[in-house]
């Protein structure tokens, strides 16, 4: 089932999620439903606060990077067969010179800005089978597990913004809060004035 993306300003997104077991309900249903969500709206990843869950729970698909002609081959390889659940999530170490990549995310449509992150990381979590691991990753697949683990942090790619950057962009992020911005995917808007 395709659900609706929470939208910037809703105080979910702002929430540091809390762990899971896996007795959590209905768990196999919502991975799936996930999954169906993001590929739905053409995400690289998807959070679960992003559907309105404060809970440590995302999931990455960096096949569509794939397609990249920017990229080794190497690293095409690597993106199209990236595809992982993280559950409780914790990122041990980040390490080496940030660089920078136009960042975009579901719950801010039409909204990319330029954004500094460390190029390795480290992170410890569970897999869907709720098995632990603790593996190393760089270069665009460790930007999106940042991406995502920022979600669950209760972190968006616009707080790491220049407070310049945030003043240019107030605006556009008010409207999307109302449900005033074009999207092809379900949304849910806090700020969105009920129709009579």
């Amino acid at each position: 089932m395709i659900l609706p993306i929470v939208a910037y300003g809703d105080p979910v997104l702002k929430k540091k999620g809390k762990d899971i077991s896996k007795d959590y309900p209905k768990f196999d249903v919502l991975l799936e439903n996930m999954f169906e969500t993001m590929y739905n709206a053409s995400g690289v990843g998807l959070a679960a606060p992003q559907i309105g869950l404060p809970i440590r729970l995302f999931l990455v698909d960096t096949s569509p990077f794939a397609e990249d002609q920017d990229l080794t081959e190497a690293e095409q390889k690597a993106l199209g067969t990236f595809k992982r659940v993280f559950i409780n999530a914790q990122i041990i170490e980040e390490d080496g010179d940030e660089w920078v990549f136009n960042e975009g995310c579901l719950s801010i449509p039409d909204v990319r800005e330029d954004v500094f992150r460390k190029p390795k990381i480290t992170v410890s979590y569970l897999d869907e089978n709720f098995e632990a691991h603790t593996e190393s990753f760089d270069g665009l697949i460790a930007r999106v597990i940042q991406h995502e683990y920022d979600h669950i942090e209760g972190v968006l790619f616009t707080d790491k913004l220049s407070s310049f950057k945030k003043r240019l962009i107030k605006s556009r992020l008010t409207n999307i809060s109302k449900g005033k911005v074009d999207v092809d995917y379900r949304m849910r808007f806090p700020n969105q004035k009920k129709k009579r």
